[in-house]
């Protein structure tokens, strides 16, 4: 696939790292306006730098957009004289809407938009996509595409801003358990870097039994707890004390902050 991600910032990088490491790229062109930001992807063969977004598109099929939601509109304009029948229009730019796209680049293009998180820079994103009437003859390029680097989701437009809180503010609110979860370990004898591979490997074990047997959480749960054992006991405790009425209250407040954010854009 040819690739163009114009604005390689800290998402356009962990998109490109994804695409790199598996090999999903025929070529891969890369835009910031200071390429010195950039250079580790120098060295690789397929992969392009540039400032010059018009190379990009004119040496792509697949735009991914990762730019700064001001900038957007403004790439836009400057690039939709460039489009033909075969380019596809990914954005990754939170509360800008299809509509929004449409309006300047014109119903009749490939559009879609993808909410991935940054752990696409080791394959293993949670990825969002909506798509214009257009965009959903080619939704299954995108799916190849996120699929290489961690599992899509094809979701309605109106469930964009719930996409990001549950799956790219998500990768925040997992680092955070993970964490508590480190200094627990801290705290009851193991050194810091102990406690931390104990954490990260036990939460991954956790989401791959699920993947795995697609078991309900509560399942497994019941499969560790014992009449009046200590899981139990740590359970409740934990439920005392709010955890999870906490990070439900947490995900709600996130949500509401982007709508927020939303409103004043328009």
């Amino acid at each position: 696939m040819k690739i163009a991600i114009i604005g390689t910032g800290n998402l356009g990088k962990s998109i490109a790292k994804g695409l790199i490491i598996n090999n999903a790229i025929t070529t891969l062109y890369l835009t910031k306006r200071n390429l010195s930001e950039i250079q580790e992807f120098e060295g690789y063969g397929k992969v392009t730098l540039t400032t010059d977004n018009i190379e990009a598109v004119q040496n792509s099929d697949i735009l991914i957009f990762a730019v700064q939601p001001r900038h957007f509109e403004q790439i836009l304009e400057q690039i939709k004289h460039l489009l033909t029948d075969k380019h596809i229009l990914i954005s990754t730019i939170t509360g800008f809407s299809i509509e929004k796209i449409e309006a300047i680049v014109g119903a009749n293009q490939f559009i879609i938009r993808a909410m991935p998180n940054t752990a696409i820079a080791v394959g293993k994103s949670m990825t969002c996509l909506c798509a214009n009437t257009k965009g959903n003859e080619r939704i299954e390029v995108a799916k190849a595409i996120f699929n290489r680097l961690g599992n899509s989701m094809a979701i309605s437009e109106n469930l964009m801003q719930s996409a990001t809180v549950v799956c790219a503010s998500g990768i925040a609110f997992w680092m955070r358990l993970i964490r508590a979860t480190t200094q627990a370990a801290i705290q009851l004898g193991f050194d810091a870097k102990e406690a931390q591979e104990l954490a990260m490997y036990t939460s991954e074990g956790a989401a791959n039994l699920l993947i795995e047997s697609g078991n309900h959480p509560e399942e497994e749960i019941d499969r560790v707890t014992t009449p009046k054992g200590c899981t139990i006991e740590g359970l409740n405790e934990m439920e005392h004390k709010g955890l999870s009425s906490s990070l439900i209250q947490g995900m709600v407040a996130s949500f509401n902050k982007i709508n927020t954010i939303k409103k004043e854009q328009i």
